[in-house]
Protein backbone atom coordinates (compact mmCIF):
# COMPACT_ATOMS: atom_id res chain seq x y z
CA UNK A 1 0.00 0.00 0.00
CA UNK A 2 2.82 2.84 1.20
CA UNK A 3 4.80 1.59 -1.99
CA UNK A 4 1.74 2.29 -4.44
CA UNK A 5 1.06 5.38 -2.54
CA UNK A 6 4.07 6.46 -3.08
CA UNK A 7 4.42 6.26 -6.81
CA UNK A 8 0.95 7.68 -6.71
CA UNK A 9 2.59 11.01 -4.70
CA UNK A 10 5.62 11.04 -7.49
CA UNK A 11 2.91 11.19 -9.92
CA UNK A 12 0.94 13.98 -8.61
CA UNK A 13 4.02 15.56 -7.92
CA UNK A 14 5.26 15.72 -11.85
CA UNK A 15 1.43 16.08 -12.87
CA UNK A 16 2.00 19.75 -11.01
CA UNK A 17 5.18 20.45 -12.46
CA UNK A 18 4.17 19.63 -15.93
CA UNK A 19 0.43 18.46 -16.64
CA UNK A 20 0.42 15.43 -18.81
CA UNK A 21 -2.55 13.06 -18.71
CA UNK A 22 -0.23 10.10 -18.53
CA UNK A 23 1.05 11.45 -15.67
CA UNK A 24 -2.81 11.54 -14.07
CA UNK A 25 -3.35 8.44 -15.08
CA UNK A 26 -0.57 6.96 -13.40
CA UNK A 27 -1.19 8.63 -10.06
CA UNK A 28 -4.95 7.96 -10.23
CA UNK A 29 -4.41 4.24 -10.89
CA UNK A 30 -2.14 3.87 -8.36
CA UNK A 31 -4.29 5.19 -5.46
CA UNK A 32 -6.74 2.54 -6.76
CA UNK A 33 -4.33 -0.23 -6.45
CA UNK A 34 -3.42 1.35 -3.35
CA UNK A 35 -7.02 1.13 -1.56
CA UNK A 36 -7.16 -2.45 -3.11
CA UNK A 37 -4.22 -3.27 -0.98
CA UNK A 38 -5.26 -1.20 1.93
CA UNK A 39 -8.61 -2.99 2.42
CA UNK A 40 -6.65 -6.09 1.98
CA UNK A 41 -4.29 -5.30 4.95
CA UNK A 42 -7.31 -4.06 7.41
CA UNK A 43 -9.68 -7.51 6.66
CA UNK A 44 -5.99 -10.01 7.27
CA UNK A 45 -5.17 -7.69 9.85
CA UNK A 46 -8.08 -8.10 11.20
CA UNK A 47 -7.61 -11.85 10.95
CA UNK A 48 -4.52 -11.49 12.58
CA UNK A 49 -5.51 -9.22 15.31
CA UNK A 50 -8.79 -11.97 16.28
CA UNK A 51 -5.79 -14.84 16.62
CA UNK A 52 -3.25 -12.90 18.38
CA UNK A 53 -5.34 -10.29 20.52
CA UNK A 54 -8.63 -11.71 21.09
CA UNK A 55 -10.25 -9.14 19.14
CA UNK A 56 -10.84 -8.51 15.67
CA UNK A 57 -10.35 -4.69 16.24
CA UNK A 58 -8.34 -3.49 19.27
CA UNK A 59 -7.81 0.36 19.80
CA UNK A 60 -4.25 0.64 18.12
CA UNK A 61 -3.36 3.94 17.05
CA UNK A 62 -1.74 2.28 13.64
CA UNK A 63 -5.03 0.12 12.89
CA UNK A 64 -6.65 3.77 12.97
CA UNK A 65 -4.01 5.63 11.47
CA UNK A 66 -4.85 2.63 8.46
CA UNK A 67 -8.41 3.19 8.50
CA UNK A 68 -7.92 6.75 8.75
CA UNK A 69 -5.94 6.57 5.82
CA UNK A 70 -8.22 4.51 3.45
CA UNK A 71 -11.06 6.54 4.42
CA UNK A 72 -8.88 9.38 2.94
CA UNK A 73 -8.39 7.82 -0.46
CA UNK A 74 -11.97 6.90 -0.37
CA UNK A 75 -12.58 10.54 -0.78
CA UNK A 76 -9.95 11.12 -2.93
CA UNK A 77 -11.79 8.78 -5.12
CA UNK A 78 -15.20 10.22 -4.52
CA UNK A 79 -13.43 13.93 -5.30
CA UNK A 80 -12.14 12.68 -8.83
CA UNK A 81 -15.72 11.63 -9.44
CA UNK A 82 -17.38 14.45 -8.66
CA UNK A 83 -15.26 17.02 -10.75
CA UNK A 84 -16.39 16.53 -15.15
CA UNK A 85 -13.55 18.94 -16.56
CA UNK A 86 -10.11 16.26 -17.03
CA UNK A 87 -7.92 19.05 -16.07
CA UNK A 88 -9.38 20.31 -13.27
CA UNK A 89 -9.91 17.33 -11.88
CA UNK A 90 -6.53 16.28 -11.91
CA UNK A 91 -5.17 19.59 -10.75
CA UNK A 92 -7.31 19.12 -7.61
CA UNK A 93 -6.53 15.32 -7.13
CA UNK A 94 -2.60 15.51 -7.38
CA UNK A 95 -3.05 18.58 -5.07
CA UNK A 96 -5.51 16.40 -2.71
CA UNK A 97 -3.46 13.60 -3.29
CA UNK A 98 -0.24 15.19 -1.50
CA UNK A 99 -2.20 16.06 1.53
CA UNK A 100 -3.51 12.52 1.64
CA UNK A 101 -0.06 11.12 1.38
CA UNK A 102 1.24 13.33 3.85
CA UNK A 103 -1.77 12.15 6.55
CA UNK A 104 -0.75 8.24 5.91
CA UNK A 105 2.69 9.34 7.12
CA UNK A 106 1.45 11.01 10.10
CA UNK A 107 -1.17 7.93 11.13
CA UNK A 108 0.97 5.54 9.91
CA UNK A 109 4.51 6.06 10.50
CA UNK A 110 4.70 8.86 13.20
CA UNK A 111 2.02 9.16 15.38
CA UNK A 112 2.16 5.09 16.15
CA UNK A 113 5.94 5.67 17.56
CA UNK A 114 4.75 8.37 19.73
CA UNK A 115 2.10 6.42 21.63
CA UNK A 116 1.95 2.81 23.26
CA UNK A 117 0.88 0.19 20.71
CA UNK A 118 0.50 -3.50 20.03
CA UNK A 119 2.41 -3.39 16.87
CA UNK A 120 5.76 -4.53 17.03
CA UNK A 121 8.18 -1.56 16.26
CA UNK A 122 6.11 0.81 17.83
CA UNK A 123 5.65 2.86 21.05
CA UNK A 124 8.76 0.98 22.75
CA UNK A 125 7.25 -2.37 21.84
CA UNK A 126 10.71 -3.69 19.95
CA UNK A 127 10.04 -4.80 16.79
CA UNK A 128 12.18 -6.60 13.52
CA UNK A 129 14.37 -8.08 16.33
CA UNK A 130 15.93 -11.71 17.30
CA UNK A 131 12.67 -12.90 18.74
CA UNK A 132 10.35 -11.27 15.73
CA UNK A 133 12.11 -12.82 13.14
CA UNK A 134 14.66 -15.30 12.83
CA UNK A 135 16.84 -16.59 10.18
CA UNK A 136 13.95 -19.20 9.19
CA UNK A 137 11.41 -16.38 9.02
CA UNK A 138 13.40 -14.02 7.11
CA UNK A 139 13.96 -16.37 4.58
CA UNK A 140 9.94 -16.06 3.73
CA UNK A 141 9.57 -12.51 4.63
CA UNK A 142 11.57 -10.73 2.47
CA UNK A 143 10.79 -13.27 -0.44
CA UNK A 144 6.88 -12.65 0.22
CA UNK A 145 7.65 -8.67 0.68
CA UNK A 146 9.13 -8.81 -3.02
CA UNK A 147 6.33 -10.90 -4.41
CA UNK A 148 3.53 -8.32 -2.68
CA UNK A 149 5.79 -5.49 -4.64
CA UNK A 150 5.35 -7.06 -7.85
CA UNK A 151 2.02 -8.28 -7.39
CA UNK A 152 1.03 -4.48 -6.63
CA UNK A 153 2.96 -2.86 -9.43
CA UNK A 154 1.60 -5.50 -11.95
CA UNK A 155 -1.86 -4.46 -11.25
CA UNK A 156 -1.54 -0.75 -11.32
CA UNK A 157 0.15 -1.55 -14.75
CA UNK A 158 -2.99 -3.65 -15.64
CA UNK A 159 -4.99 -0.85 -14.54
CA UNK A 160 -3.17 1.97 -16.01
CA UNK A 161 -3.50 0.09 -19.77
CA UNK A 162 -7.17 -0.14 -19.01
CA UNK A 163 -7.68 3.37 -18.55
CA UNK A 164 -5.26 4.59 -21.28
CA UNK A 165 -7.37 2.68 -23.25
CA UNK A 166 -10.71 4.03 -21.97
CA UNK A 167 -9.14 7.61 -22.12
CA UNK A 168 -8.36 7.20 -25.90
CA UNK A 169 -11.67 5.51 -26.74
CA UNK A 170 -13.42 8.26 -24.99
CA UNK A 171 -11.40 10.96 -26.92
CA UNK A 172 -11.59 9.17 -30.42
CA UNK A 173 -14.78 9.08 -30.19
Amino acid sequence: MMFIFTVSLIYSIKYLINPKDDRDIIASQSVNTGIIFAVLGLVTGSLWAKYTWGAWWINDPKLNGAAITILSYFAYIVLRSSIDDEQKKARISAVYNIFAYVMMMVFIMIYPRLVDSLHPGNGGNPGFNQYDLDNHMRMVFYPAVIGWLLLCAWIASVNIRLERINRHNHNGI
